[in-house]
């Protein structure tokens, strides 16, 4: 078995990462929009907040799942945002 890493492309800058590195927004077919786990469509994201900002504004998520992505996933990527900046910063 191989250890390459999966890569995936970030809806918003287009970069293409290793799939670890980015957040996988699911759409299920019974639970509607997911974060991380799940079977369905997914959509990838950088854990950056200008992709987070562009995928919003440009409605990247809801163009690569094909279906609306409910106010509370992008709240709970921004709070995920904001915990992770908030680490980096106290590792400083």
């Amino acid at each position: 078995m191989s250890d390459r890493p999966v890569l995936r492309r970030c809806v918003a800058c287009r970069q293409l990462l290793d799939r670890r590195q980015l957040w996988r927004v699911i759409r299920d077919h019974q639970d509607g929009v997911r974060l991380d786990e799940g079977m369905g469509r997914s959509a990838y994201l950088c854990r950056e907040e200008n992709c987070l900002e562009e995928a919003t504004r440009r409605k990247r998520l809801q163009k690569a799942l094909r279906c609306q992505v409910p106010e509370t996933v992008l709240a709970v990527l921004k709070q995920r945002l904001n915990q992770s900046v908030g680490e980096s910063a106290e590792a400083d």
